[in-house]
């Protein structure tokens, strides 16, 4: 064999054990919605008022987990304790997020759930409603974290 199909060969076999890695990992998707109840979606509930058929179709093609307790009755507390694994009220922080200005209640040096999986080779992302705080920097490089964006 010449050295061109070799080094074609080593190539291929290295995607492949790629692929073959990947495939071992599981893909997640967590998906957190408010006022969402248990019986609100139609794979767990046939009578659920309104259709949810892709939702329906991860569930069936997936692991559906049919036991969930929320850390909390609104949102902000409970996105920061899904994320860091650790109660809301240890931030010292009450409540909802206000809004815009920061600061970010998740701490710079805080292991969250998307760190955990990126150290195991997981790609990560999040879309959608955050609400946990965000640190915005004004034009010296100092946080705003009153009264939201100068």
């Amino acid at each position: 064999m010449n050295l061109k199909v070799r080094f074609t060969l080593l190539i291929l076999s290295a995607v492949l054990a790629s692929l073959s890695a990947a495939a071992d990992k599981p893909n997640i998707l967590f998906i957190l919605a408010d006022d969402l109840g248990y019986g609100d979606v139609a794979c767990y509930n046939p009578e659920a008022k309104a259709p949810t058929p892709r939702l329906d179709a991860l569930a069936k093609q997936g692991m559906r987990f049919t036991d969930a307790h929320s850390p909390s009755t609104v949102c902000t507390p409970t996105r920061y304790s899904l994320l860091t694994g650790r109660m809301a009220f240890r931030t010292g922080k009450g409540g909802v997020f206000t809004g815009v200005g920061g600061p970010c209640l998740i701490k710079p040096d805080r292991l969250t759930l998307g760190d955990m999986l990126r150290e195991h080779g997981y790609s990560t992302a999040m879309f959608g409603k955050w609400h946990i705080g965000m640190t915005f920097y004004d034009k010296d490089g100092e946080p705003i974290n009153q009264g939201g964006l100068k």
